[in-house]
């Protein structure tokens, strides 16, 4: 039997199975949806922060008689409580702290809290609570950004006015390690496209790192003085005020770059031997366990051509270690496991099409090739020295679950450690005896056990599934392959309509993302009371990944190599003519949604793919990719004037002619990541072609928002799904007041 006749007749017996015992079952009612207080599908597992040691993890929960949750000490393999963990608790020095620094969040803190930095008005202050003392550190105009203690916590580093300062918590002295930073010169402190692109947003633009014996700092210097400048206007006041942002475009010159160590005394900085001309990047750095070598990732401006070099922190002599080549693109690592007594590090690689682990010699030799085959490597969980072991999660079994395994060091004796068709998240013991598992699948709620190290399941501990869930009528979703005309299987999640006549027609609502390797189909748990709603009222909801999203390796993923925009479109219409082949499916009424990069697809679906796609409501959306960074859009696209036939297709612009059918565009004001000129150019595009659209602003907002804005774009997606999709009157009382959290 084809796969085309396996899927239509699961969806008969999906469909028989939602009509069947619907008066057997209760309903959720509007109430219990929109009032927040539904059926207890599922109870919360336990909250498992971590290990104490090989065989003994922590839990942290209120008992009846305590003030507060406490961390309490388990045994893996019996459950049995082992005490208290001795933990230092902030609540308890509020008499000191006061109000103010009370109920303030610490800048940052070592993990027992043994020592704590606070910011308060720009300024840092220390509390040891050993003595019970707060002490002011600091005291000037300008902000002290980023306070990262040393890893002695004898330290305590920062940058102020885009200079790198660290001071000594015992004696208060600062020191100030470079004296050059100004609007243009950043010490310390990351340029925008470093910031959101290379070092991410969780580094909060950190753009140091102490050594782990803490007697150096290393950091990157950069100069924006040829990086474009865009402004972005905010509304407020009378006059309103222009942010000023260097941001590069497609094409655009990049910042400079300069990689420097300087001892935590102060004194001469020790730069790396790299030209900070040249055309190039320079990726998330990492220091070597002994803290003798400083670990810099370098990479051309094509990104095609990816080197580790070690640098002496003393000399600032640059060795090359590693040197990787690929034709279409390569990405950072954004980790790289020591490995401390053996020597050597350890990295995942896709350079043969799927992501692999490779173990590498100190010299950067390679030792052994760990894993092979046409699957993935998620991450790495635990190097044990001790038995040469490694744990690290994949998708061999299928590319929509992730499992635990673990390899020897030279590459024998690969083992499957978790087990079932799940989904499996996972907290490794250090020395490997124990892990922790969280499972699930579509139609399983999450789970919780721990397994030994040869994967056999040692102790259930939870199960969050309650009586409640089979108690009710409920749409189930499906994992499902849509297969294409050209052999690629499609994961898809798929929820019908509860009751659905097959006699009928109805609408469809399509949640995508689209980016490169960035997958958001996977057969884990999923619950959702909007989706619950959506599917009383008679909406197919379906999400598809298609075959650049990572499901087939880098060999998919590499497919959009100076073609953004094709694979996805092509996939996706694909999806809606599987779709729209069911007598059930209604094809004047197929919407599409997403953000950022899945507003990009969504906005390509109601101009390239307008004879499939009827709606669409784009969300902060790119729309010519020569508005987008640099780094970002250049790896996957080269630059405009090496590819101006892929910039030309992959705009939304070049297909705004063939637009139809109803495409909401929404994009908040101050979006500095995609700016709001991506949508105000779509709009100039769709007015003069005199082509009806929606247009909904965010004032003041970013790259997405919380409330209120938020709840307004909530009841107004909801508003354009009734009027459009369902042709209901909306329920306008039920929306506005819902608590629609889980």
């Amino acid at each position: 039997m084809s796969i085309h006749r396996i899927v239509l007749a699961a969806l008969a017996v999906f469909a028989g199975m939602s009509s069947m015992g619907a008066q057997a079952k209760k309903q959720l009612t509007a109430e219990q949806i929109f009032g927040g207080k539904p059926p207890q599908f599922t109870a919360p597992l336990p909250r498992i922060t971590g290990w104490d040691d090989d065989s003994t993890y922590l839990e942290v929960k209120k008992k009846e008689g305590d003030e507060r949750a406490k961390t309490y000490r388990i045994d893996a393999r019996t459950g049995e409580e082992r005490g208290v963990k001795t933990e230092i608790s902030l609540d308890d020095f509020k008499d000191v702290l006061g109000k103010e620094f009370a109920a303030a969040q610490f800048a940052d803190a070592t993990a027992d809290r043994s020592v704590v930095v606070y910011t308060k008005d720009n300024d840092l202050y220390l509390f040891t609570p050993e003595s019970k003392t707060l002490a002011r550190l600091t005291e000037n105009p300008a902000e002290e950004k980023n306070p990262t203690l040393s890893p002695n916590a004898a330290f305590v580093a920062f940058t102020r006015d885009n200079d790198l300062y660290a001071i000594d918590l015992k004696t208060k002295k600062e020191t100030r390690y470079t004296t050059d930073g100004s609007e243009l010169v950043y010490n310390g402190w990351a340029s925008w496209v470093y910031y959101e692109e290379i070092l991410g947003r969780p580094s909060r633009y950190r753009a140091f790192w102490w050594a782990p014996d803490s007697r150096r700092l290393a950091f990157y210097r950069f100069d924006d003085a040829a990086v474009p400048m865009f402004p972005i206007y905010s509304s407020v006041g009378q006059h309103g005020f222009l942010e000023e942002t260097r941001y590069p475009k497609s094409g655009d010159p990049n910042p400079y770059v300069r990689v420097g160590v300087v001892p935590v005394t102060g004194g001469t900085i020790t730069w790396a031997p790299f030209d900070e001309k040249l055309d190039q990047y320079f990726g998330p750095p990492y220091w070597t366990p002994d803290g003798k070598s400083f670990l810099i990732q370098w990479m051309n401006r094509g990104q095609d051509n990816l080197k580790i070099y070690a640098i002496n922190p003393t000399t600032g002599r640059a060795t090359e270690l590693y040197d990787e080549k690929q034709s279409s693109w390569i990405d950072w690592y954004e980790s790289v496991p020591f490995v401390k007594t053996l020597g050597g590090f350890i990295l995942s690689s896709d350079k043969d099409g799927w992501s692999h682990l490779y173990y590498h010699a100190d010299d950067g030799s390679l030792r052994a090739r760990l894993t092979s085959g046409r699957w993935s490597v998620r991450s790495v969980e635990l190097v044990d020295e001790d038995d040469g072991i490694v744990y690290f999660t994949a998708t061999r079994e299928a590319s929509t679950r992730t499992d635990l395994y673990s390899v020897r060091l030279d590459g024998t004796d690969l083992k499957r450690l978790t087990s079932g068709e799940y989904t499996h998240r996972v907290q490794v013991s250090p020395g490997g005896s124990y892990a922790i598992t969280t499972y699930s699948n579509v139609s399983t709620p999450p789970r919780m056990a721990v397994i030994d190290r040869l994967g056999a399941i040692v102790r259930q501990i939870a199960d969050s599934k309650t009586g409640e869930l089979d108690a009710y009528e409920l749409a189930t979703t499906e994992l499902i392959r849509i297969p294409t005309a050209d052999g690629y299987q499609l994961p898809a999640l798929l929820t019908l309509p509860i009751g659905m006549d097959e006699s009928k027609k109805y609408p469809v609502l399509i949640s995508i993302y689209g980016g490169p390797n960035a997958a958001t189909v996977s057969d884990g748990w999923r619950f959702s009371l909007n989706s619950q709603w959506l599917a009383r009222e008679g909406m197919i909801q379906i999400s598809v990944d298609h075959r650049a999203s990572g499901h087939f390796g880098k060999e998919g993923v590499a497919l959009m190599h100076r073609n953004l925009g094709k694979w996805e479109m092509h996939d996706y219409i694909e999806a809606v003519r599987w779709l729209t082949s069911k007598p059930f499916v209604d094809t004047s009424k197929i919407c599409i949604t997403g953000g950022s990069y899945g507003g990009y697809v969504t906005a390509m679906a109601l101009t390239y793919g307008a004879d499939y796609f009827t709606h669409g409501i784009a969300s902060s959306s790119v729309i010519d990719w020569r508005l987008y960074d640099s780094h970002y859009t250049e790896r996957y696209m080269d630059t405009p004037a090496e590819n101006p036939e892929g910039y030309a297709f992959g705009s939304v612009l070049t297909h705004a002619k063939n637009y139809k059918g109803l495409l909401r565009i929404v994009h908040g004001t101050m979006d500095d990541n995609v700016h709001m000129q991506n949508s105000i150019q779509l709009v100039d595009t769709l007015q003069n072609l005199n082509r009806s659209f929606e247009f909904m602003l965010y004032p003041g907002e970013r790259h997405g928002w919380g409330p209120p804005k938020s709840n307004h774009t909530r009841v107004e997606t909801a508003r354009f799904i009734y009027q459009h999709l369902l042709e209901k009157p909306f329920p306008e009382e039920l929306y506005r007041n819902a608590r629609m959290g889980r």
